[in-house]
């Protein structure tokens, strides 16, 4: 396995700040911008076992839930399902607290991508306890765009087939029929700003034409940090749904549209 090949799939497949140092034989660190409520970054090691290769969180994952909600909740619950979900989703195993994912067929990349996708998943559980217990924001998000967006223009959940086959890389709305097409993603939290992060950070290594722009729903909730780096990516963002700004992001979409 080569060092320089590994870092650089690494950058391709998530992101640019993602860096790898080795410690010892057959063992790495992957450090990456994602980060724990607290402030600390995922812990994640690559790391050669039983004649394969392995990504692990060495246990830090769920250890940093449980500085915040009680045992209980991380074993019944909403919480709990949540965090079965993302293991089952992303075919994680859960050894006594230890998280691991194994690398098939020397698919290095894709499986660091679906290693931070599950720990996103499963970090989002602390945040539960200050959201609505049911939020109707993309619901509303998305009767936004219908408003203003010609049916025919208009593309939910799109992703590409030439870069994406894998449906890996989400776009929660595409408008075309302009120069460069509108990806618009609704921002409900930090796990869905990292994603959609990510996203665009890939859609620009691959040279794929686009404008961009982001509608959060409290924009407020979103850590310093993650909110950062979505915008050092995206053109533009509306901070909610409020009735102020709907008028704002009807004259913005107005524009784009004219643009054809």
């Amino acid at each position: 396995m080569n060092f320089d090949s590994l870092k650089t799939e690494f950058k391709r497949h998530v992101c640019e700040q993602v860096e790898l140092q080795p410690e010892g034989k057959d063992r790495y660190l992957v450090s990456t911008p994602f980060r724990f409520e607290d402030g600390d970054h995922f812990g994640i090691v690559l790391k050669r076992e039983n004649g394969g290769w392995l990504f692990s969180d060495e246990a830090t994952t769920l250890m940093h839930l449980s500085y915040q909600l009680d045992d209980h909740d991380l074993e019944v619950g909403n919480r709990a399902e949540i965090v079965d979900n993302c293991l089952k989703r992303f075919s994680i195993q859960n050894r006594e607290g230890e998280l691991v994912l194994s690398v098939d067929d020397e698919h290095f990349g894709d499986a660091l991508y679906n290693f931070v996708q599950a720990l996103s998943g499963i970090n989002n559980v602390s945040y539960l306890s200050r959201e609505r217990v049911r939020s109707t924001f993309i619901e509303d998000f998305r009767a936004l765009l219908k408003s203003r967006v010609p049916e025919d223009r208009l593309t939910f959940d799109w992703t590409s087939e030439e870069h994406d086959p894998h449906k890996r890389y989400p776009v929660d709305a595409r408008i075309n029929g302009i120069k460069r097409p509108l990806l618009v993603y609704g921002l409900q939290n930090d796990e869905k700003v990292g994603v959609a992060t990510i996203c665009l950070l890939s859609f620009s290594n691959w040279g794929i034409p686009f404008q961009s722009m982001g509608v959060f729903e409290e924009q407020e909730s979103i850590s310093r940090k993650t909110l950062a780096r979505f915008t050092d990516v995206c053109d533009k963002a509306f901070s909610s749904l409020e009735e102020e700004n709907r008028e704002r992001i009807a004259k913005f979409l107005d524009r784009i549209l004219s643009e054809a």
